[in-house]
């Protein structure tokens, strides 16, 4: 499918290293993430619940992509994504690269998108902090589920706190 197709589905997509626009201001990615949107009330609104979640990137308004650190374009990469009010987030390594401090501010605004009502489906080989936040959990290797479990669980797997967890 072709990716507006998929993003009128109600499905929403933050790639692996966040591929935001860099020549773009973040307003301008951010109009970008609600291509499908005609209503310029409604876009400024979401817009507006983007700086909301991320209050840096309003600091940020007029500022290229390409000049922001790793965790604001992460943020614009969620915010983008999210200017569409997908029902379904797939995020893929939203930590990568990421400092800790700011690892935990990304994965606390993942808990309030998901609180709010919207569908995380979390790609993460920071396992710990995958498990947190997550209900649900599976072990993938080499392209494989291997195990599959409620979140809980799997943190409570030996298996799990041995090979993925670093416990001895």
């Amino acid at each position: 499918m072709k990716p507006h197709e998929i993003t009128a589905l109600g499905i929403g997509h933050v790639p692996e290293g966040r591929r935001i626009f860099p020549l773009l201001t973040v307003r301008e990615n951010l109009e970008i993430g609600a291509w499908n949107v005609q209503d310029r009330n409604l876009i400024s609104d979401r817009i507006e619940q983007a700086f909301a979640l991320f209050p840096r990137l309003k600091e940020r308004i007029n500022q290229k992509g390409g000049t922001l650190s790793g965790g604001e374009q992460q943020m614009l990469a969620i915010g983008r994504a999210l200017m569409s009010a997908p029902r379904v987030l797939l995020l893929d390594e939203p930590s990568m690269g990421l400092a800790p401090v700011l690892v935990e501010g990304i994965f606390d605004i993942i808990k309030r998108i998901n609180a709010e009502g919207t569908t995380i489906l979390l790609v993460e080989q920071n396992a710990l902090m995958a498990l947190e936040v997550a209900q649900r959990g599976y072990v993938l290797q080499t392209g494989s589920i291997v195990l599959t479990d409620n979140a809980k669980s799997l943190m409570n797997n030996e298996m799990v706190r041995k090979v993925y967890l670093g416990e001895n």
